[in-house]
Parts: C-alpha cells; sequence; structure tokens
C-alpha cells in the first residue's frame, strides 16, 4: 500500500512540475490532474499487484523508477490508464513482486508492449524480452524514450538497416512490412532484446 501512496503522491508533483515549466500556474494545474489521474491508477495497480517487493531488490527499484527513470513510469502509467479504459484488466499473478505492472490482454495479439514499467500482452516466451526494455529505461533513465523516438524516426526515413537485413529470409515487399519487418527489429531497443529472447517477425 505504501508504495501505491508514494508512487501516486511522487506522479501527482511530476505532472504538475511539468506543467509549471511548460504552461505557467495554469500549466501547473493540468499537469497535477494529470498527474493525479494517471499516478492514482499506477498506484492502485502498484499496490493491488504487489509490483514492489519489500525486500532490497524491490525497493531499489521502486527508488530508480521514481526517481532516475520517473519520465518512463509516468507515460507508463498513461499507457496503463488506457489500458483500463479499455476494459484491459492486471495480471495480478505475473505482476507480483516482479517491479512491472503487467497487462493480460496487448496492443495487438501479435505483439507485446512494454512502456515504462507497464508490460501489456507477454507471455512466458517472450518476457525476458520485454524485460529487456524495462532494463533499459532503468539504465537510461530519461533519455531513453527520446533515444529510442530518435532512433525510430531515423530509420524511417534514412534506412540503413536495408544493408544488413535478411532480404531472403524477411522481404520487404510491401508498405506494411517496411515498419514491422524492417523498422521496428532494427531499432537499437528491440535488435538487443531480440538478442536476448524471441524471433523478430518474419
Amino acid at each position: 500500500m505504501i508504495f501505491g501512496i508514494i508512487s501516486a503522491a511522487v506522479q501527482i508533483a511530476f505532472g504538475a512540475l511539468v506543467g509549471l515549466l511548460a504552461g505557467g500556474p495554469v500549466g501547473l494545474l493540468v499537469g497535477a490532474v494529470l498527474g493525479l489521474l494517471v499516478g492514482g491508477v499506477f498506484g492502485w495497480a502498484v499496490a493491488s499487484a504487489g509490483v514492489y517487493g519489500s525486500d532490497a531488490r524491490g525497493v531499489l527499484l521502486f527508488i530508480v523508477d521514481h526517481t532516475w527513470s520517473l519520465l518512463n513510469t509516468f507515460v507508463g502509467a498513461i499507457y496503463l490508464a488506457v489500458h483500463l479504459i479499455f476494459g484491459h484488466s492486471l495480471d495480478r499473478p505475473t505482476s507480483l513482486g516482479s517491479g512491472r505492472v503487467s497487462v493480460v490482454e496487448g496492443v495487438s495479439p501479435r505483439y507485446a508492449t512494454t512502456i515504462g514499467t507497464v508490460c501489456a500482452g507477454s507471455s512466458s516466451g517472450i518476457q525476458r524480452h520485454e524485460d529487456v526494455h524495462i532494463f533499459q529505461g532503468r539504465l537510461l533513465g530519461p533519455l531513453y524514450i527520446p533515444l529510442v523516438l530518435a532512433n525510430y524516426v531515423l530509420f524511417t526515413i534514412a534506412p540503413v538497416w536495408l544493408l544488413y537485413h535478411d532480404h531472403t529470409n524477411a522481404p520487404i515487399n510491401r508498405f506494411t512490412r517496411y515498419f514491422e519487418i524492417g523498422v521496428y527489429p532494427h531499432v537499437w531497443n528491440e535488435a538487443i532484446a531480440y538478442r536476448i529472447q524471441g524471433t523478430p517477425p518474419r
């Protein structure tokens, strides 16, 4: 319970600070309300699913996620709120003591998707892959999301990955495959995660 309360409070403060910097007193109010909404949802999930253990590892992960990696946690909280709005449900057994908020349903039946510490649609066959993304966020903190987005933009407009892509087994022969088979598995965070677990789409 205490982790949930602290998480919500930190995210309210973070939303208020970002709002203040972006839009003065009005922005502060808007940011605080957004922080309350998503932080409240995330705090509830953390508490009800027992995401962080009370041991040293759990406490350390909580501290990292609410300081250095707070931007990732906040964006993940927004992602979680959207899932819940669409009627998706927490995977409490998988979340318990894991340091991640697991959601049963994913964005797509073909893929699991992780943002911040929120992992949606994963299974045992790809969970280590998704946990790599959580680790990347914790390691790089506020740099993680900008670096991922920059790589997507770069590889979309300057597809240098075509030089080393496996054209025989994964041909790029229509527009949608350019992104799904080309850009997506070659961005740095996915390439690393696929080396640890999983097979890139073909």
